[in-house]
């Protein structure tokens, strides 16, 4: 499921709609798992169901493992992660909601980390530093985090580019300060900006 375009402002376009990577859904599943061999171990042992207090008391919990995967897909299929061309929204939620938005003229840096296993697999945390109230923002369970970092750097520029198109010389170069303090750009590339904008 996609998330709602109806939600984006006028002239606003999708660069990125993930949900969780399907890591979230390895522990329920495991331990369903792990729960069925059991109940079934126990069934053959006792030559029938529900003879013994030990098996009735694996199948109920091989039945809320099982719950518990069900509601894991509920929650996946309605978080989202979207970076769009005017900000970075986290929805999640299905019975109740909450959610997330960092404009992308506020986010001052994007930082990811992944231990060994989820470099492995694809999987990570993104730490979103921004210029509002709450600071930072942990997004854990984000698919190939590395990627989604430098997408969210272009959209900065080309946010930032489109903008400062408009703007006379001195807002320019405050913008381009702005980007070289968030590591947007290179310090090469800042000097560069600044002698096209200065001659």
């Amino acid at each position: 499921m996609a998330y709602p375009r109806k939600l984006l402002n006028r002239g606003e376009h999708v660069n990125l709609d993930l949900h969780p990577h399907w890591v979230v859904f390895v522990k329920p599943g495991v331990i369903s798992v792990l729960l069925l061999v059991l109940v079934t171990t126990a069934q053959r042992l006792d030559d029938g169901w529900f003879k013994t207090g030990v098996t009735r008391v694996l199948l109920i919990g091989l039945l809320v493992s099982v719950g518990a995967v069900v509601v894991v897909a509920l929650k996946w299929s309605r978080t989202f992660f979207v970076v769009t061309s005017q900000r970075v929204i986290f929805r999640q939620g299905v019975l109740s909601r909450r959610g997330v938005e960092i404009p992308l003229d506020r986010v001052n840096n994007v930082n990811f980390a992944q231990s060994f296993l989820e470099r492995m697999l694809g999987a990570g945390d993104l730490l979103i530093e921004s210029a509002s109230e709450d600071g930072q923002q942990l997004f854990s369970d984000i698919r190939n985090p590395e990627q989604v970092q430098n997408l969210i750097h272009d959209a900065i520029q080309s946010r930032t580019g489109r903008e400062a198109s408009a703007d006379p010389p001195i807002s320019q170069l405050e913008r381009l300060e702005a980007m070289l303090h968030r590591g947007s750009i290179t310090q090469s590339e800042f000097d560069e900006q600044k002698r096209r904008l200065l001659h």
